[in-house]
Order: structure tokens, then sequence, then C-alpha cells
């Protein structure tokens, strides 16, 4: 097998193998339960600095008490905070949440924006959020790009930077953009699972013959 040498062709290569390796679209690999737009996009910024799994312990207590954008708009910020509390920031994010959906009831009727310029002007929600809801909730290109994404993009040698806005530019450039929310999804996955941070799984790793940080010869 030919090992690709340039960026894009690792990026080609790394995009068909992780596929292969986590099978779904971009809304099958999302772990955040959500129902709609609203839900997802509540559940993203919740998930600032914790899990998905704190996350999701949360949210069906909170998609029930407040199911549309009018209604957690006009929450009381104390009951919110006593949902969200173990998914930690908790008064933060609570601030985020209601004028959040303060912005959706005021500005676009409770709907959920589609385009990437509407979604960062709403409190809480900066360009990995948008992406998110983007390619998860409207089959829209985005490539969020968390710690796991910018440190495997790193790895690869897919880019130098270290800012993930500098991160998702490089890799859009390279990767379809039909595809850049399920490889986003499949790089964090991959980072969990196998591409851990201390001590990254080279020797079951897929990408480990072309990897240039791989730490053994395959």
């Amino acid at each position: 097998m030919v090992r690709p040498r340039t960026p894009k062709g690792r990026a080609r290569e790394t995009a068909n193998r992780l596929a292969a390796e986590y099978p779904g679209g971009a809304s099958q690999l999302c772990a955040l339960r959500h129902g709609n737009p609203f839900e997802l996009l509540v559940a993203t910024i919740l998930s600032a600095q914790t899990t998905d799994e704190r996350v999701n312990q949360v949210t069906p207590t909170l998609f029930v008490e407040y199911p549309t954008a009018a209604e957690l708009a006009g929450a009381d910020p104390a009951h919110v905070e006593q949902i969200i509390h173990p998914t930690g920031f908790f008064r933060a994010k609570t601030r985020s949440l209601v004028a959040m959906a303060q912005a959706l009831d005021q500005r676009y009727g409770g709907e959920v924006p589609t385009t990437m310029n509407a979604l960062v002007t709403l409190p809480g929600v900066g360009r990995k959020t948008a992406n998110v809801v983007r390619s998860v909730a409207f089959s829209l290109p985005g490539l969020p790009v968390d710690t796991h994404v910018g440190r495997l993009s790193r790895r690869l040698g897919l880019t130098l930077h270290e800012d993930p806005e500098k991160v998702e530019a490089e890799l859009n450039a390279m990767v379809p953009a039909t595809g850049r929310g399920a490889l986003s999804l499949r790089l964090i996955l991959h980072g969990r699972r196998v591409c851990t941070a201390r001590r990254p799984r080279c020797e079951v790793c897929v990408l480990n013959d072309f990897c240039p940080s791989a730490s053994i010869s395959s």
C-alpha cells in the first residue's frame, strides 16, 4: 500500500479509514442525545468542559421542563441551575442558555438558524458549537474543532496550528464539504479510544502506517 506523503493525502486516507472504523453519518455519530436542532444547541452549550455522558444525564429533565426557546427564555435561572448542576459551570451555562433562548425567541421566532453568521451571534455559541449544529442537525458543512480534533490533526501532520479556527480552515481545504462533520466526530471517537492525549495506542491504530507521530513501525 502506498503511504500518503502530503497533508492532503493523509487527510483523505484518514477520512477513508476512520469511516470504515466508525461508520455512520454525523447525526448517527453524535453522542449528544437530542430530538431537534434546539435540543442539540442546548446540549452542545452544556457539553463545554464536561462529558457527553454527563450532559445526557441532565438533558431529558431539561427538555421536558423547557421544550422550546420561548419557555427556556422565561425560565427561572435558579431552577435551570439546579437541573444542569452536574455538568459544571452551571451558573455561567445557565446565563448562556437563557440568553441564547431569548435571542432565538426574539430574533428567529424560536427556530435555530442554519448559517454560521447567524449562529455565532447567539449568546454562548462559538464556531465549534455552530459547526456541531450545522453538521449534525442540518446536514450542512461544518467541522467542529475540539481538543481531540486539534491533537490528532497535528499528530497526523495535517496542520501545525494550535488555534481551532486555523485548524478548521486547513482541514476544510483538504476535506469535501459533505464529509466534514462526520470526520470531526470520527476524529473525536478515535481520540478518545485510541489516539489518547497521554498514551496513544499506536500499536492498534488503523492510521499507524502513515502517521508521522506513530511510535511503532508497521
